[in-house]
C-alpha cells in the first residue's frame, strides 16, 4: 500500500506544487513537507508508505541534527507503530495554535496490518529556534485497543554520545553516557561539547509520567514522551472505536557555537515558556507578590478569632493574600471538631465551633484589610466520617488487595483515611465543593494538597493510582495514571473558566513527588506549593533561594510557591529578599513583631508592589551572571528583568559565609545605548547612572558585609 493514492503521486510528480500558507511556516512539494520559520527547519519525508523524520536543523548551519527517523512510535497491543509502519497521507494542512505558533497538521491512516489513525501536529514560533510536537491516536478498529510505550518524537541523532553530556534535572546536573529521565526532567540538554552545539529536549507530560532518552539503543537515539512498560509508572491508554486521544506535548529547541547547555534555558527557552508557552502564572493580569498562610506554627488549630488577629498584624505588613490552613473543616457526621493532620476530610463543611458565625464574617474582615482569603483544601481525601466517603465509596481508590487505599500515607487507612479517584465522578463533587465557596464567600485562593496519583513520602512505587477495575473513566492500574492526571488538570482548567480570579496552588504532594513542578501544573495552576522549610534564617533563607536555583529558569519563578519561612523571624528581612526571587509567602506568628519591624515589612511590600507594577518582574527570572547554585562559601544571585520592553527590573545579590566582601554584578536584558539608574531596595539610594553598555560589559561592585547577607536593586530605564 502506498503513502498516497496514484491520483495524488501524478499530480505532486508532475507539477511539483508547493503549498506556502501565510505565517504557516509550512511548505510541501511531492513528496516533501518542510517546516521553516527562517531560524530552524525540518524536513518530513514522505517515501512510499513512511514518514521519515530526514533532517532537523538551525537554517545558519549546515549541520543536520538527526538521521533517516521514524519519527514517532507507539505499542498498539503490544506491537510497535511508528513512522516506518505503512501508512497513506490523508491530509496535510496548516496549523496555528492558540499560543501564537504555526506549522502543519498531518493526518495518516492505516495501510497493512494497523490499527489507528495518526494525527501529528509540528508547531514553530516566530524569531525562535523551538519546535513543538504532539501526536493523536485514533482507534480504526472494531474493538478496544491499548497504546503504550508513546514516544512524541523518536530521531536518530547525529551527536556521538562519546562527545556529548546530559543536562539533567532541570537541566541543573550533568550525565556522560546512557541516559533515561524521569519526573524530574520537564528539560534536558544533549550538548555536543567538540562541535559546541546541542539540542533541549522539552517534555510537558505530568507529574511522574515523563520519558526523555538519550542513546539507549542505536544511533544515539532521542525520544521524548511517556513512560514505558517496566518503568515505575508506566504509561497506558485505552481507547474505544472511534476514539481518539492526544499526548502531552513535547518540544525541540536547537543551538550552535556554544560552549554552554544551558544558555539556551535562559535565552531561546526562557523567551518560548513566557511569550508562547504562558503559564497560567503569567497569564494573570494582576499578580499576586505576597501571601500569609497559617500553616506554621499553628498547624490544624485555627479559629476565627486567631485568624483575625493574625490578619490584623499581616496587613499591618503589606501581606495580599491570607489562607487559613488545615483544620477549619468538619464533616457531617464528626464527633468533635478537627484535632490534627489527616482528620475530618471530604465533606469539607465548615466546622461552627472554630468560625461561629461561618467563613462570611471572617472573610469580610479579610477582604476589609484589603487582603484575598484563601483555604487549604485535601483534593482528592477523604475520611470514613464522611458523608461523601459513606454515600459513594466507590468514587476512592483501591489498593493492589482490593481495598479502599491512601496514596498518601497507606498506613492510615487503618484510621479510615482514604484517597479518592479522578476517574471518578469525584472530580465533579471536589469542584462544586471549591466553587461553592467562591461563590458563597468569595474565596479567592485555594491551596490544593495531598497525593492524587503518587506520594512524595513513600518509596513503594506500586502504592499509587488505582487497581479499582469498575471505575467509569480508566480499565486498569496503569492507565489509571494518565487519566487521573489528565482529569485534575482539567479540573484546573474548568475552576478558572468559572472562577476566573481563584488563584489554584497545586502542592508538590499533588503533583506526585517531593518539590516537583513541571510544565504541565505550570500550564494549568497558578503555583505550587513547593516545600515545608522552616528553619530560620539563614538556613531557610538558602534553602529557598537552592530550590528556586534548581527549578528556574527551567520554570516560571512566579509559579513557586516556596513554604514555610516564619515572619517573626529575627532576620527574616534575609528570608524576605531570598523569596522575592520565586513568589514570597510567609507564615509564622506576625503578631509578635513590633510596630517598627511591621512598618520596615511593610514597606519592603509597597516595593515589590509597585516593582510589579512597574515592569511584571514575577513574569521573568535568569541567573545572575557569573553566579551559580547557592552554597556555602559562596555568593549567588538572579534577575528578574524584563527583557521583552528592557525597561528594567529587580536583581538580587546573596552571600553565603563567603570569604570575599565585594563581587561585581553584570546584567542581561538591557539596551546598551539607553540609560540606566540603579538604586538600592527598598529605600530607592542611587549607587548607578550610565549607559547600558557598561552594565552589560563592565558591570557594577557590590559589597556585603555580614557573614550571610543579602541586598535587592531596582535598575530602571530612563530618558
Amino acid at each position: 500500500m502506498h503513502l498516497i493514492s496514484r491520483l495524488s503521486t501524478f499530480i505532486f510528480s508532475v507539477f511539483a506544487v508547493s503549498f506556502l500558507y501565510g505565517q504557516s511556516f509550512y511548505t510541501r512539494a511531492g513528496n516533501m513537507i518542510k517546516l521553516d520559520n527562517g531560524i530552524i527547519s525540518r524536513e518530513i519525508l514522505l517515501d512510499k508508505d513512511s514518514l521519515i523524520s530526514q533532517s532537523l536543523r538551525l537554517n545558519k548551519f549546515p549541520f543536520n541534527y538527526i538521521q533517516k527517523s521514524c519519527d514517532f512510535s507507539v505499542a498498539v497491543d503490544h506491537q510497535t507503530v511508528n513512522g516506518f509502519s505503512g501508512w497513506k497521507l490523508v491530509s496535510s494542512e496548516p496549523y496555528s495554535d492558540p499560543d501564537g505558533g504555526y506549522g502543519v497538521q498531518i493526518m495518516l491512516a492505516p495501510g497493512n496490518n494497523a490499527r489507528v489513525g495518526i494525527r501529528l501536529n509540528y508547531v514553530l514560533y516566530p524569531g525562535l529556534p523551538v519546535m513543538r510536537k504532539w501526536i493523536s491516536v485514533t482507534n480504526l478498529s472494531d474493538r478496544d485497543i491499548m497504546i503504550e510505550a508513546l514516544d512524541v518524537e523518536d530521531l536518530n541523532s547525529n551527536i556521538d554520545n562519546v562527545q556529548a553530556v546530559v543536562y539533567h534535572s532541570y537541566a541543573r546536573m550533568k550525565q556522560f553516557g546512557r541516559f533515561v529521565g524521569n519526573w524530574e526532567d520537564p528539560l534536558v540538554i544533549v550538548h555536543d561539547i567538540r562541535n559546541r552545539r546541542g539540542l533541549a529536549l522539552g517534555n510537558e507530560a505530568p507529574g511522574v509520567l515523563k520519558r526523555t532518552v538519550y542513546h539507549t539503543q542505536s544511533n544515539d537515539d532521542i525520544s521524548i514522551g511517556l513512560t514505558h512498560p517496566g518503568q515505575n509508572f508506566p504509561f497506558r491508554k485505552w481507547l474505544h472505536p472511534k476514539q481518539e486521544w492526544t499526548s502531552p506535548k513535547t518540544f525541540i529547541g536547537l543551538y550552535a557555537e556554544n560552549d554552554n547547555g544551558f544558555d539556551i534555558v535562559e535565552n531561546e527557552i526562557n523567551k518560548f515558556m513566557i511569550n508562547y508557552m504562558r503559564p497560567q502564572a503569567l497569564r494573570r493580569e494582576t499578580k499576586t507578590v505576597f501571601i500569609c498562610n497559617t500553616w506554621f506554627p499553628f498547624r490544624t488549630h485555627v479559629s476565627d478569632t486567631l485568624v483575625r488577629s493574625i490578619a490584623r498584624a499581616a496587613a499591618d505588613c503589606g501581606l495580599q493574600e491570607f489562607i487559613i490552613d488545615d483544620g477549619w473543616q468538619i464533616n457531617m457526621n464528626a464527633p468533635e471538631t478537627t484535632k490534627d493532620w489527616g482528620s475530618n476530610y471530604g465533606d469539607w463543611l465548615i466546622d461552627t465551633v472554630k468560625f461561629k458565625g461561618g467563613f462570611k464574617p471572617v472573610f469580610d474582615y479579610l477582604k476589609s484589610l484589603k487582603m484575598k482569603p484563601g483555604l487549604w483544601m485535601s483534593l482528592g481525601s477523604a475520611t470514613k466520617d464522611s458523608k461523601v466517603f459513606q454515600d459513594h465509596p466507590e468514587w476512592f481508590v483501591k489498593d493492589a488487595k482490593g481495598h479502599y487505599g491512601n496514596i498518601h500515607y497507606p498506613s492510615q487507612t487503618d484510621d479510615g483515611f482514604y484517597s479518592a479517584s479522578f476517574g471518578t465522578d469525584w472530580v465533579d463533587y471536589i469542584k462544586e465543593k471549591i466553587l461553592g465557596l467562591v461563590k458563597q464567600y468569595g474565596l479567592g485562593y485555594t491551596k490544593l494538597d495531598l497525593a492524587v496519583v503518587t506520594s512524595p513520602y513513600i518509596n513503594n512505587d506500586s502504592i499509587s493510582g488505582s487497581y479499582a477495575t469498575d471505575h467509569p473513566y480508566y480499565r486498569d492500574h496503569n492507565e489509571s495514571f494518565i487519566v487521573c492526571y489528565e482529569r485534575l488538570l482539567q479540573l484546573f482548567d474548568e475552576l478558572h473558566r468559572e472562577a476566573p480570579d481563584l488563584f489554584i496552588d497545586c502542592t508538590f504532594e499533588s503533583v506526585g513527588k517531593l518539590h516537583l513542578m513541571d510544565y504541565a501544573f505550570a500550564e494549568h495552576a497558578d503555583g505550587n506549593w513547593m516545600s515545608n522549610f522552616e528553619e530560620s534564617s539563614p538556613q531557610g533563607a538558602m534553602r529557598v533561594r537552592q530550590l528556586a536555583w534548581w527549578r528556574c529558569p527551567v520554570l516560571p519563578a512566579s509559579s513557586l510557591v516556596i513554604g514555610n519561612l516564619p515572619l517573626n523571624d529575627n532576620h527574616f528581612i534575609l528570608s524576605l529578599k531570598s523569596l522575592i526571587g520565586t513568589l514570597p509567602i510567609m507564615l509564622g506568628d506576625p503578631r509578635k513583631l513590633d510596630p517598627a519591624r511591621r512598618q520596615e515589612l511593610k514597606r519592603w511590600s509597597d516595593w515589590i508592589k509597585h516593582m510589579q507594577e512597574k515592569y511584571d518582574y514575577m513574569s521573568y527570572r535568569k541567573d545572575l551572571a557569573g553566579f551559580g547554585e547557592p552554597v556555602q562559601g559562596s555568593w549567588d544571585g538572579w534577575q528578574r528583568i524584563n527583557f521583552n520592553t528592557k525597561a528594567g527590573g529587580i536583581f538580587g545579590i546573596f552571600k553565603n559565609a563567603a570569604l570575599e566582601t565585594r563581587r561585581r554584578i553584570f546584567l542581561n536584558d538591557l539596551d546598551p545605548e539607553k540609560n540606566y539608574i540603579i538604586r538600592l531596595a527598598p529605600d530607592g539610594k542611587i549607587i548607578f547612572k550610565g549607559k547600558g553598555n557598561e552594565l552589560l560589559q563592565n558591570g557594577i561592585e557590590v559589597e556585603l558585609k555580614d557573614k550571610y547577607d543579602g541586598d535587592i536593586y531596582e535598575v530602571s530605564c530612563c530618558p
